[in-house]
């Protein structure tokens, strides 16, 4: 029976009354070498005791077909909130070392110290507290670029189609000039003066490209 999960700075401990569920390290060499390194505690063991708690994996690792939630032969461990567990070891520290220095005098070098250390912070505050701020920004910026191409692509078809209308509207009245159904030099008073300065079998063979590009490929 699990007592407690063995990743750094978890405190999750097994309560029957909790849906967490707690998972042995593999017994396959390869596999339990990795969930080892992803763990990251110096000098770590595991024994045949030795669990982790399902806060450590992603959804997707599970398999949920059966009564019990079990892992998947895959599934490794993930999710880690490393920066609490060094937040807590520095904080040790920090007071082991205030505890040394307080019968040592103070003076210019300390003090220039404590501004380079200061300003070393300041230069790095862009730096993400932990990997899953990280990526939720990364998912974050995937769905602003996908939204973006999405948003590109719609403008290209609204720019073809206005195209294809303006080549028609020219042929159009390129042909009712040509037969004398409009007076000679309409198209120049009513088109572009791009437009209007081409020839009809231009438009003409622009037309035909654009009849070919929406055909369908078989």
């Amino acid at each position: 029976m699990p007592t407690n999960c063995a990743a750094a700075g978890c405190a999750t401990t097994y309560n029957k009354h909790i849906n967490i569920s707690f998972h042995r390290f593999p017994l396959d060499p390869k596999r339990r070498k990795e969930w080892v390194r992803l763990v990251r505690r110096k000098n770590f063991v595991p024994g045949k005791h030795t669990f982790l708690c399902s806060k450590h994996f992603e959804a997707s690792c599970f398999d949920l077909t059966g009564q019990t939630r079990r892992l998947k032969m895959d599934a490794v461990p993930t999710i880690f909130d490393f920066c609490t567990h060094i937040k807590s070891m520095k904080l040790k520290s920090r007071n082991l070392l205030e505890k040394n220095n307080s019968c040592t005098p103070t003076g210019p070098s300390s003090l220039k110290s404590n501004i380079g250390s200061q300003q070393v912070l300041l230069e790095h505050s862009y730096a993400f507290r932990n990997p899953m701020e990280a990526k939720k920004r990364i998912i974050k910026l995937e769905k602003e670029i996908a939204s973006l191409r999405r948003k590109m692509k719609t403008c290209l078809q609204k720019e073809r189609r206005a195209t294809r209308r303006w080549i028609k509207a020219t042929c159009l009245v390129k042909n009712l000039e040509a037969n004398n159904i409009l007076p000679k030099g309409t198209s120049e008073h009513i088109l572009p003066t791009a437009l209007s300065n081409l020839p009809l079998e231009d438009f003409k063979i622009l037309e035909q490209d654009q009849q070919d590009k929406m055909l369908p490929i078989l």
